[in-house]
C-alpha cells in the first residue's frame, strides 16, 4: 500500500498540532482568496454497516460522501486534519473539495462546518470552537437548521442538498395543503330557473 496520503493540500496550508494542545489543525502559510480549492478528500469508501466497527480515530477523521457512506482517509495525512468551526472559513465543493468561502488570512486556521456533510449521527460532540455563534452541540441534525442552510446555501455536499431540497419540497406541500383546508367554502351557484 502506497505511504502517500490519500488527501490533497494546497500548497498555501500545512497542518500542525494546535496551539492549545488540543489536536491538530490545518493553518494557513499565504493568503487564500474567497473561492479557492484548499483541500480534496481522498480514501477508502465504507458503508454504513462496516463503518461503524472501524476505529473511533478513522471515523473522525471522515467524511460522509452520501447516505449511509463515508470516506476514511487511506493512509492519513495532514489534509485530513481540517477541523469543525460554527464560523467555518471554507465550506465543500462537491462531495470532496474544499474551498474557501471568504479570503482566508496568513495564520488562519482553515475550518468547515460539519453540517455541510453529516446527516447522521455518527459523529456528535460538544464544540469547542469558540466563535460567537458556536451551537455548543454538533449533531447529524444540523444540516436541517433554516440558518444553516441560509448562511452555507452553495457549500452543502450534494447529499446534504439533496435532503435539504427534498425537505424544503415537503415543507412547502404541507403548507400549500394547510392553505386549501382553510380556504373558504364557496356555495353552489343558485338555478334562476328554479
Amino acid at each position: 500500500m502506497s505511504k502517500q496520503p490519500s488527501s490533497y493540500l494546497s500548497s498555501k496550508l500545512e497542518g500542525r498540532p494546535k496551539a492549545n494542545g488540543n489536536g491538530n489543525g490545518i493553518y494557513s502559510l499565504e493568503s487564500i482568496q474567497k473561492g479557492e480549492l484548499v483541500a480534496v478528500f481522498g480514501g477508502v469508501v465504507y458503508e454504513w454497516d462496516a463503518f461503524i466497527h472501524l476505529p473511533e480515530r478513522d471515523r473522525s477523521l471522515c467524511i460522509q460522501v452520501e447516505d449511509r457512506l463515508f470516506l476514511v482517509p487511506r493512509p492519513i495525512g495532514e489534509g485530513d486534519y481540517v477541523n469543525h468551526s460554527c464560523n467555518p472559513n471554507a465550506g465543500l465543493s462537491g462531495q470532496i473539495g474544499l474551498v474557501a468561502m471568504r479570503d482566508i488570512k496568513i495564520g488562519e486556521e482553515v475550518c468547515f462546518d460539519y453540517a455541510m456533510s453529516d446527516t447522521m449521527p455518527y459523529d456528535e460532540f460538544e464544540c469547542g470552537c469558540g466563535s460567537a455563534n458556536c451551537r455548543g452541540h454538533v449533531g447529524g441534525n444540523d444540516w436541517q437548521k433554516p440558518e444553516l442552510q441560509k448562511r452555507y446555501a452553495g457549500f452543502f455536499s450534494p447529499h446534504a442538498q439533496r435532503k435539504i431540497d427534498a425537505l424544503r419540497k415537503e415543507k412547502r406541500a404541507f403548507e400549500q395543503a394547510m392553505r386549501m383546508t382553510k380556504a373558504p367554502k364557496y356555495a353552489a351557484p343558485v338555478s334562476l330557473y328554479e
